[in-house]
């Protein structure tokens, strides 16, 4: 099948500046919705770009993460471990999540609002101080993100220059060569070693201390397991959610007519949340890699038992066999069962945890600051290179 079909070199020629999405994807979501694509690690594979294949390729058992290897195609130099909850299957993925499900319930979540909501306060409270321009990224996104994934985890806040740079680095596309990457995750590695050894000689009551008692007492982890946990938890737990935060002020500042709603209607919050998610793209197109267990019947052909599958969700939130009008921001919109934490067994956990942060943010930013608007035009933003997320490398706000 794949000797008659054109190959994709993905990412796809032509640059797109700030929030926009690649027009390419919406081409192949109608003319080529299983395309074959080269991406610039690994093998060849297929791309799916249609809402219904995408929540499929995520969620239907017959595409395996587990079976994912050096060949299979991937945006990063470094492949993925095989040790990560991100790399598993059920059983052994369900047997990881569970030991994480006890930090993320709603009780706890809940628990955890008011804590929120001083902590951006008090960094609205030196914004505010400062005066503007203010930078989201530098004064708010990153601090707010980086303090909330330290507390839930148990790292401490001082080294936050360390694990910030080791996580652009390991999740860098084209900013950083091989060589780096494989160097940042060692030390990454090292960095969550030595707190391990600091939980066994002091236990502390945080997700670190959970997970060295599930090794140490239970036996539910392996040593390299615990390890790769911290560090997939540290990582994504600040990456993600910084960036989202940037893109999604971005956004609605650049949307006025939907930010004056929000204002006028502060009850529109946790709805203007979801569309956000549906509509901002967080990664720069493709997801991680699945193998296909067995062959699989999907939009536009089968993929064959053994073949490599990448599924964009960018484009699948903007599948108008999913969503209407769903290149429009509309923070009214009702029906949005968007694919921004994936969907399946590998759905997001801390989804809750993050969604929680976004209304907290956007809330206290347009109630602190009801004049909030851009300090520079819309496209004098810049924004980062070179990496799996995207976001403004600043977004200077005044009020």
């Amino acid at each position: 099948m794949s000797a008659t079909r054109r190959v994709h070199i993905y990412p796809f020629e032509g640059e797109v500046d700030g929030l926009e999405i690649h027009p390419k994807f919406a081409e192949l979501r109608e003319t080529d919705p299983l395309a074959r694509v080269r991406l610039p690690y690994g093998g060849e594979g297929w791309m799916v770009t249609r809402y219904d294949d995408v929540r499929a390729a995520n969620s239907d058992p017959r595409f395996s993460r587990a079976q994912i290897g050096e060949d299979t195609p991937r945006t990063t130099p470094l492949a993925r471990r095989s040790d990560t909850i991100l790399s598993l299957d059920p059983p052994e993925h369900t047997r990881l999540r569970r030991l994480l499900s006890k930090a993320f319930t709603a009780r706890r979540m809940g628990a955890m609002q008011s804590w929120l909501e001083e902590l951006f306060a008090g960094l609205l409270d030196g914004v505010e101080r400062t005066g503007h321009p203010a930078d989201i990224v530098r004064d708010l996104a990153q601090p707010f993100t980086i303090a909330v994934i330290c507390r839930l985890l148990g790292v401490p806040y001082e080294d936050r220059g360390r694990f910030q740079h080791w996580s652009e680095v390991i999740m860098s596309t084209t900013a950083y060569s091989k060589e780096e990457a494989v160097s940042a995750d060692a030390s990454i590695r090292a960095y969550l070693a030595d707190l391990v050894s600091a939980r066994r000689a002091a236990p502390h009551d945080d997700l670190l201390g959970v997970l060295v008692s599930a090794r140490d007492d239970d036996d539910r982890l392996t040593e390299d397991e615990l390890i790769t946990f911290g560090v997939t938890l540290l990582v994504a737990g600040h990456e993600t959610s910084a960036h989202q935060l940037g893109n999604m002020v971005y956004a609605l500042l650049t949307h006025e007519d939907q930010l004056s709603l929000l204002r006028e209607q502060p009850e529109l919050l946790p709805r203007a949340v979801e569309e956000l998610l549906r509509f901002v793209p967080l990664g720069n197109g493709v997801g991680n890699a699945r193998i296909a267990l067995e062959d699989v019947e999907l939009s536009g052909g089968t993929v064959r038992a053994g073949e490599g599958v990448v599924a964009a969700a960018v484009n699948a939130n903007r599948d108008p066999r999913a969503f209407d009008d769903p290149d429009r921001l509309d923070i009214t919109r009702e029906k949005n069962p968007h694919l921004a934490f994936g969907h399946g067994a590998h759905y997001c956990l801390g989804a809750q945890l993050a969604r929680m942060e976004l209304r907290v943010a956007i809330g206290g930013l347009l109630e602190r600051f009801p004049g909030l608007r851009l300090a520079v035009p819309a496209d004098q933003v810049e924004w980062k290179t070179g990496g799996l997320f995207r976001g403004p490398q600043r977004l200077p706000i005044a009020w």
